[in-house]
C-alpha cells in the first residue's frame, strides 16, 4: 500500500517529466514504438547532447527505460501502463478545458 508521502513523490516525478515540451514530446514518440536516440534527435530537430539530457531526466523519473542492442541503446517506456496514463491524462485535461461549467467562468475569468 502507498503512503501519502510516497503518493506525493511518484506525481512529483511525473510532473517534472511533464513539466518540458521536448521531454512531453519525447514520451508521446515512445508511447508509439520504441526509438534509438540518434533517431529521436534527428526527429525532433535538437543535438544528441541536449536529448540525451532529457532522456536522463526521464530515466531519473523511472519513465524510461535503456535497452543495450548490441553497441546501440534504445530507449521505451518503462512500462506499457505510462503509454495509457499520457493518453488519459491528455484526454482528461482536454475534457477538462472544454467544459467550461463553472457558473463565475464569464464574470471573473477564473476558469
Amino acid at each position: 500500500m502507498m503512503t501519502v508521502a510516497s503518493d506525493v513523490v511518484v506525481l512529483a516525478r511525473f510532473g517534472r517529466a511533464l513539466a518540458d515540451p521536448i521531454r512531453c514530446r519525447l514520451l508521446l514518440a515512445l508511447r508509439e514504438a520504441p526509438a534509438h536516440p540518434s533517431d529521436l534527435a534527428d526527429a525532433f530537430g535538437i543535438s544528441r547532447t541536449r536529448l540525451s539530457n532529457h532522456l536522463a531526466c526521464l530515466r531519473d523519473c523511472g519513465l524510461v527505460v535503456a535497452v543495450p542492442v548490441g553497441r546501440r541503446t534504445r530507449y521505451e517506456l518503462a512500462d506499457e501502463r505510462l503509454g495509457h496514463a499520457l493518453d488519459d491524462l491528455r484526454n482528461a485535461v482536454v475534457a477538462a478545458e472544454a467544459d467550461k461549467t463553472c457558473p463565475d467562468a464569464k464574470t471573473k475569468g477564473c476558469c
